[in-house]
Parts: structure tokens; sequence; C-alpha cells
């Protein structure tokens, strides 16, 4: 029996970097893979440009990196965080796209019409499952109470 204290886990500014990351990395992946697979766009709206998208997707990370922030506040942070972190990277990515298209000059209503046909098509859902998986994934660095690994001859102990 060791006097040691129990590890606390990754504290939660970590886990946001991580989970962000992987949001991130799985939005943009599983768009790219949901397009190929049903041949569609992710913003069917032509004459755009790509900065809707870049912003979209930015809007959906400091949304979805927000949500979660607040969520691990909680000692032990609840699993169900999750779902407002998917919540809020869909928002993000809506909202993100609309004013994406403002900024390159398109006009309002073909930045609502982009942003609509992402709330409604498969992208919207898309951004959500990331930031659903994304957020299990912060909640659950939060909550490991693991130790790193270590050698036998690390230990104090004097039995073989």
């Amino acid at each position: 029996m060791t006097d040691d204290p129990r590890p606390t886990g990754v504290t939660p500014p970590v886990a946001v970097v991580f989970a962000a990351i992987t949001f991130i990395a799985l939005s943009i992946g599983a768009l790219g893979v949901t397009s190929l697979v049903l041949d569609a766009d992710v913003i069917p709206v032509r004459g755009l440009g790509a900065v809707p998208g870049v912003l979209g997707q930015l809007g959906a990370l400091g949304a979805f990196a927000g949500v979660l922030w607040w969520g691990l506040r909680a000692d032990p942070p609840g699993y169900l965080t999750a779902v407002p972190c998917a919540i809020g990277a869909y928002v993000g990515e809506v909202v993100g796209i609309v004013v994406g298209a403002l900024v390159s000059g398109a006009d309002l209503a073909r930045g609502v019409a982009a942003a609509g046909s992402v709330a409604l098509g498969f992208a919207g859902p898309v951004v959500a499952l990331a930031g659903l998986g994304a957020g299990l994934i912060g909640v659950f660095l939060v909550r490991s109470r693991s130790r790193g690994p270590r050698w036998r001859w690390e230990d104090d102990d004097d039995e073989p």
C-alpha cells in the first residue's frame, strides 16, 4: 500500500486542446469522406469560394471548445456534456458559414441559403457527430484516473 495521492487525470485545459484537435480532424475528414461517397458538395451554393467553409469550421471549433470548457468545470464532468458540444459545433458551423459568405462578398440571401443547405443536408449531422465523439473524448480524458506506465524496477517495493 502506498500513500501516493490518487492520480487526477488530464487537466481540463489540456483535455479541451486534445478534444478540439480531435474534433477538427474528425470533422474535416468525415466531411471529405461523406462528400466523396455521396458525390455531393458540402456547400452546394456556387460562387462563394472557400471562405464560408473555413469560417464555418472555425466557428464550429470555437463553439465546440467553448462548450466543452464550460462542461468540464463540473467535478467530475458528466458524459452528457458531449451533447451540448455537438449542438454547439452544429450551430457554430451554420453561423460561421453565414459570416463567411458575408465576408467573402456574397449577399445575405446566398449566405443563408448556404447555411441552410449545410444545416439540412449531410454536413450538419456530420459536424454534430464529430462534436459528440470529440466531446466524449474530452470528458474521458478528464475523468480518467490513470498513471503513466512504469517499469517494475521503478517501484520502491522490495518484493520480487
